[in-house]
């Protein structure tokens, strides 16, 4: 007798039509209330699922796979400004789950990224749709500013880090159009892997999480020849904007009156933990959750206390 899967552990792929016409994929799992969830820079939306497993009996995860990334590294941007690109798809997310399931409002996780995203989404969409609202770890804008000194990505060492970014980008502008890493040279490819570990490993706290970092990150200068590499041109358009754009979205969280959860990393190296703590006075409905030993990556750096974070959050 073959074994079968209940129905809430099947895991499905399907895709919104995003407005350019794209189908953007989007996997869905579990049964009863709907709930969105957006992922990181350079994550999989599938990597949610260990977190979300147990809590497919009551509710359906949707997570969309933001252009360039998971199930969607094939899709390109029909634009700059990738930030307002992955609002207005995920406009399209929401509109698809209100039509699927009949339900006006749900809540909506999002973690970095994908908090973000959510912000410039709130500035434009409203929060009509949305019955609370979970942020992970991320400020409402990524530049410092005279008025929030320290607030935005990287904090005091913003200025060094978005300089190294500068010289990658400028340094790989001239080889954007080759698709394949493999016949990059070989100090460009070198690079880009050094600023990606940089990047990964500032994410995280924890011992565990860095001895795994460091490990899953390194490349063998053999393996770095051979190697491919399907996301680095997103990644370093996304990387341009960054530094390029403003990307405040300070002046709508006075407007966002639904009730918003700001989990913090306590020892967050991207975003400063004081400067989250301000977003408290700019929300009307906000309170926060700060995890004293987390760092950014917090899935990774406090799992079982994300979990339970998530889990009372979708109670609530």
């Amino acid at each position: 007798m073959a074994f079968k899967i209940p129905e809430q552990y099947q895991l499905q792929t399907t895709h919104v039509t995003a407005t350019d016409g794209t189908l953007i994929p989007t996997s869905v799992i579990g049964k009863g209330q709907p709930v969105l969830l957006l992922h990181a820079f350079g994550m999989d939306a599938r990597q949610f699922l260990p977190f979300i497993l147990s809590l497919t009996q009551n509710h359906c995860f949707y997570l969309p796979h933001f252009r360039g990334f998971g199930l969607a590294s094939d899709l390109r941007l029909p634009t700059f400004d990738f930030i307002e690109q992955y609002a207005e798809d995920t406009q399209q997310v929401v509109q698809h789950i209100r039509q699927q399931t009949t339900v006006d409002t749900f809540p909506i996780a999002a973690i970095s990224m994908g908090a973000l995203v959510m912000w410039a989404y709130f500035k434009r969409f409203g929060h009509d749709s949305v019955s609370h609202y979970l942020n992970i770890d991320q400020a409402p804008l990524i530049h410092n500013q005279p008025d929030w000194q320290d607030g935005g990505v990287f904090g005091t060492r913003q200025t060094e880090l978005f300089a190294q970014f500068t010289r990658l980008i400028s340094h790989a502008e001239p080889y954007m159009h080759v698709d394949d890493f493999r016949y990059l040279p070989y100090r460009l490819k070198a690079d880009l892997l050094d600023i990606e570990r940089s990047f990964s490993l500032l994410s995280v706290s924890a011992k565990p999480s860095q001895v795994l970092t460091k490990t899953l990150s390194y490349r063998a200068p053999h393996k770095i020849s051979l190697m491919k590499h399907a996301t680095w041109q997103h990644k370093l358009r996304c990387l341009s904007a960054y530094v390029a754009l403003p990307y405040d979205y300070r002046d709508v969280l006075p407007t966002v009156a639904t009730p918003t959860t700001l989990l913090i990393g306590g020892r967050s190296q991207l975003y400063d933990p004081k400067w989250q703590q301000q977003l408290l006075e700019l929300l009307p409905n906000a309170h926060s959750i700060i995890l004293p030993k987390s760092g950014h990556a917090v899935p990774m750096d406090a799992p079982v206390a994300f979990y339970k974070v998530l889990k009372q959050f979708l109670a609530s």
